[in-house]
Formats: structure tokens, C-alpha cells, sequence
């Protein structure tokens, strides 16, 4: 009697232990009471009735992605490429996600593509290739929305790899080439604008500075000149006073006079035009000067020479 109960405690024991369930961190179990939905377990030691209740389904709650294959996409000029796509989700309602789609990441993989189809559709081939936050934001919202029935919460979509077909990449290659052509015919365009445009204010500059020079040049001689003007006029001046205060008789100031007419002949083919006074002045002068012997510089007739005299001893021989 006793080995009887030992062993039907160890039974139950030992059914207890097997029914024991430890769920991890970041994840819930699904309990079904008889096939029926019961209740969701969290992280923790449960235990379950056994025969009875039953573990359905254990959901991760951390996020995951799903990695679409590459899809043809038809855009709205009828270029077809391949897209591929990478979404980020998880699992906000395990009950909703157990009960809601039958396989809920394969139901999520094709609304995935079929929303890509639908939105690329409405662009054209240079609209696709530049916006790519435009169909990533409408791609979330949408497949966030659709699939809130399964418990699932889309957080986003990105796009991977936007294939076009090789003639479209030779022809934007080409256009890529033609582009950068044009940039730098127009950067050396716009560097040989601002060259010549330097070049032309140096030589401005220099002409402003040349003219400057000869400016102050023609100004330094045009003083010089005054200023030898000034003195020139000057020391007549002080020639004139020292001359008045000296009280010079008449033939002093004639001989003045005879000086100017020099200077004014300057000895060119001129004519000058005395004045009668100054005739009878001059000719009153030169009587006086040969009168008193004054400024008579003609020399006397100098005398002939004595023919040599004959020496008798010499002329003798010489005749011989």
C-alpha cells in the first residue's frame, strides 16, 4: 500500500514538473483552454493544467525584418526594374497575430510588393530614382495600417537596390558624363571670366597709377620751374637794386643798353629797330671813347723787319 502511494506521488510529480513552462524575456506564449483561446503568457514560471490547456504558439516581441527579393516594378514612362525592400516590424498583439492571417509574414511579404507596385507605378523613371523617402514614408503608413488587424506594427520600409535595365544605366551614365562636361566647361568658363576681369583691373590700376605719376611729376617740374622763375627774377631784382643804390652814370647804363641788344639779337638774323635817341647816344659814346682813348683796342702796325746782316766769314764760304 504504501509503494502504491510513493509511486502516485512521483506520478504527480513528475506531472507537474513536465507541465511547468519558463517563458523568456521579450517573448509570450499562447494558451489554449481545450482549443480555445484562454489567456497570453508573459516572461516568467507558469505551470499548466495538463491535458487540458496547451501551449499554441510562442511569439517573439523584439523587432525583426523581413528581406524581400528583388521585384519587377513597372514605372509610370514603362520602365521596368527591380526593386528589392527591406521592412522592419514586430509584434505588438500575439493574440491578434496566432488568430489574425493564417501565415502573417508571407501575407506581409506580398502586400509589401504589391504596395511597392502600386506606388512606383505612379512615378516616372527620374522620380523613382530621387525619391526615395517619398515611397519609404508611404510604404510604412500603408503597411502599417494593413496589417494592424494581425498584431503586427510596422515601423519602417527601405528600399535596397533600384535596378534599372542596362540600356537606362548606359543612357544615365551618358547624361551623368554630359552633366559633369557642362560643369566644368562652365567652372572654366566662369575661371577665365574672373581672370580677364582681374587682369583688366591690374591694368586699370596701372594706368590710374601711370597717370598719378605724371600727374605729380608734371606738377614737381612745373614747381621746379617757378620756383627757378622765381629766383631767376629775384636776383635781377637784387641786380637792379644793388645797381640803383651803386648810382651809375650814363655810359654804365648805355653799355646796359648795348648788353639787352646783345642778348635780344642772340646772334640770329633779327632785326631790331633802335630808337634815335639811342643812335645819337651811342654815337656821343664813341666820339667820347676816341676822343678820351677809351675802348680803342686797334692795334699800331708793328714795324718791318731788319734784313739780316752779311757775316763776311760765312757768305764767303757759301758763295764757293
Amino acid at each position: 500500500m504504501t509503494g502504491v502511494i510513493i509511486t502516485i506521488i512521483a506520478v504527480l510529480f513528475l506531472i507537474i514538473i513536465a507541465n511547468i513552462r519558463i517563458v523568456p524575456q521579450a517573448n509570450e506564449d499562447v494558451i489554449e483552454f481545450l482549443g480555445k483561446y484562454k489567456t497570453t503568457w508573459g516572461a516568467g514560471i507558469h505551470i499548466k493544467i495538463p491535458f487540458i490547456e496547451k501551449v499554441t504558439k510562442r511569439i517573439t516581441l523584439k523587432e525583426q525584418f523581413l528581406d524581400s527579393p528583388p521585384q519587377p516594378v513597372i514605372t509610370k514612362d514603362n520602365v521596368t526594374m527591380q526593386i528589392d525592400t527591406v521592412v522592419f516590424f514586430r509584434i505588438y498583439d500575439s493574440k491578434l497575430y496566432t488568430y489574425g492571417a493564417v501565415n502573417p509574414i508571407s501575407a506581409l511579404e506580398n502586400l509589401t510588393a504589391t504596395t511597392l507596385r502600386n506606388i512606383v507605378g505612379e512615378l516616372e523613371l527620374d522620380g523613382t530614382l530621387t525619391s526615395r523617402d517619398t515611397i519609404n514614408g508611404k510604404m510604412t503608413a500603408i503597411l502599417d495600417e494593413a496589417t494592424d488587424q494581425w498584431g503586427i506594427k510596422v515601423s519602417r520600409v527601405e528600399l535596397k537596390n533600384i535596378m534599372p535595365p542596362a540600356e537606362i544605366q548606359n543612357a544615365m551614365e551618358k547624361q551623368m558624363k554630359a552633366e559633369r562636361d557642362r560643369r566644368e566647361t562652365l567652372l572654366q568658363a566662369e575661371g577665365h571670366k574672373a581672370a580677364s576681369i582681374t587682369r583688366a583691373e591690374g591694368e586699370k590700376q596701372a594706368m590710374i597709377l601711370a597717370a598719378e605719376g605724371e600727374r605729380d611729376a608734371r606738377i614737381a617740374r612745373a614747381e621746379g620751374e617757378a620756383q627757378a622763375i622765381f629766383l631767376a627774377k629775384e636776383a635781377e631784382a637784387k641786380g637792379l637794386a644793388l645797381l640803383r643804390e651803386a648810382a651809375p652814370d650814363l655810359a654804365v647804363l648805355e653799355l646796359k643798353k648795348y648788353e639787352a641788344l646783345v642778348k635780344m639779337a642772340d646772334g640770329k638774323a633779327s632785326k631790331i629797330i633802335i630808337p634815335t635817341d639811342a643812335v645819337n647816344a651811342v654815337k656821343a659814346n664813341v666820339l667820347f671813347s676816341e676822343t678820351a682813348g677809351i675802348g680803342d683796342v686797334t692795334k699800331e702796325a708793328e714795324a718791318p723787319a731788319a734784313p739780316p746782316e752779311v757775316d763776311p766769314c760765312c757768305d764767303r764760304f757759301e758763295e764757293q
